[in-house]
């Protein structure tokens, strides 16, 4: 049966409730939409929780939202070639229309979380922003079903500006910036995604996966932004004008940048650095909490962040308590008076230190005799720690009040300054400073 046109639609709808196709086309619309949201329910409990699904576990997890309006659309497809060979098939063309917004209204909504809020915080600029799209997608369908779409579409083609030598219709240029927008929209999307898979890849050392997902998305954006150009019709020669000016920038200004993003891919390239170390450069220490292309985020162990230049990290010493081996050494100080019994002192240190529970049992503790001092024995209690991200002056300051409570218990006397003070010849005091009489 002929169709009506798209200016007609809104009128071949008001017909429909007329005809006995009506009918057929709501039991259409209500069997796609149950069967498509119930495949696409089935598809997320099969394939979202299996392990071993691999590529179709990624798809359907990714698509979730998707899935549903996206099968309804196939299914009212299918649905109306079969009908229009005999009835009416506007109400299931309006139905096509409404759940093809829902697509795109939800996977743009998808990517740019993914992409822009992948650790659950949504801000208010992106809020906006979904709701500014959302108003445009449902604006463009009620053009759509009024035929205004049509219209509007011929005289943003018919409407040219002039650039340089050339003319371009408005058209162009939106379909230019669409489609540029859509694409990296895309490999940024698919470069967040890979590196989430990345992250998780078990036998894969943790550089190695941050160089695989830095040069993967690297690669997504230059190959969206080559066929972009392409789908634009800008000829791909006029790069190599860009890449000399580039190579005049960094020569002239960019040195530091550059140098600083060469310099990110060498520390994940030669493993000197990994998330988790704690290191010390420059005035700067903590532990590592991020390698980025251009910077290294050391949080401190008291909560501050430090952004630290990747050159820095390169050009300058930096003292890595983790590297190879996360062992680290430590010491405290004591003195006892001089009467006291040396290798029982010396014992009483290792056993308190021994008791907490941070100081390694592997590695003793050991005591040694530092110096005689003037106001009694010193002496140095030296002890092994296997998690120095946790800090030093806790673990310290615990083996310290165990020293104390060890020597306590034992009357050992810790020395304080004593000094006397002599008065030579026979001169009085001073009125001011003579002591009072009794």
């Amino acid at each position: 049966m002929n169709q009506l046109p798209l200016a007609n639609l809104i009128a071949g709808l008001t017909d429909d409730l007329t005809d006995p196709s009506l009918l057929w086309q709501l039991s259409a619309i209500g069997l796609s939409v149950a069967l498509g949201w119930g495949l696409a329910a089935l598809l997320r409990r099969r394939f979202g929780r299996s392990s071993q699904a691999g590529v179709m576990q990624f798809g359907v997890e990714s698509f979730g939202r998707v899935l549903g309006p996206l099968l309804t659309i196939c299914l009212l497809g299918v649905s109306r070639a079969v009908l229009s060979r005999a009835h009416h098939v506007n109400l299931l063309k309006m139905g096509m229309a409404i759940f093809g917004a829902l697509v795109v209204i939800r996977f743009t909504f998808f990517v740019l979380r993914r992409v822009f809020a992948r650790r659950g915080q949504v801000g208010a600029a992106m809020l906006m922003f979904e709701k500014v799209f959302q108003l445009l997608v449902w604006l463009a369908f009620v053009l759509y079903i009024t035929g205004l779409w049509v219209d509007i579409f011929d005289f943003l083609d018919d409407t040219v500006l002039p650039l340089g030598k050339h003319k371009v219709s408005i058209l162009a240029i939106l379909q230019a910036a669409v489609s540029v927008l859509l694409l990296q929209m895309l490999a940024l999307w698919a470069g967040a995604a890979l590196e989430e898979r990345l992250m998780h890849v078990p036998g894969l050392h943790t550089n190695l996966r941050v160089v695989l997902s830095r040069t993967g998305r690297a690669i997504l954006i230059v190959v969206a932004i080559l066929v972009s150009l392409s789908l634009v019709g800008i000829d791909l020669t006029v790069l190599s004008v860009f890449s000399g000016a580039l190579g005049v920038g960094l020569g002239l200004g960019l040195q530091k940048i550059a140098s600083n993003y060469v310099s990110g891919f060498v520390i994940l390239l030669d493993r000197s650095l990994t998330i988790g170390d704690m290191i010390t450069v420059d005035k700067y220490s903590g532990r590592v909490t991020q390698i980025n292309t251009r910077y290294t985020v050391l949080q401190g162990l008291d909560g501050v962040e430090s952004i630290v230049p990747n050159e820095m990290l390169v050009s300058g010493a930096v003292q890595n308590s983790s590297l190879s081996n996360s062992m680290l050494w430590l010491s405290t100080k004591v003195s006892v008076a001089y009467d006291s019994d040396l290798e029982r002192v010396l014992q009483l240190l290792e056993q308190a230190a021994a008791t907490v529970a941070r100081v390694s049992k592997e590695k003793l503790p050991s005591a040694q005799l530092l110096s005689f001092g003037a106001d009694g024995l010193d002496l140095q209690l030296g002890f092994w720690i296997h998690d120095p991200e946790n800090g030093k002056g806790g673990v310290t300051s615990d083996v310290n009040r165990a020293i104390w409570k060890a020597l306590k218990e034992n009357n050992i006397s810790v020395p304080f300054p004593q000094r006397e003070m002599r008065i030579l010849g026979d001169k009085p005091l001073p009125e001011s400073v003579a002591l009072p009489k009794k």
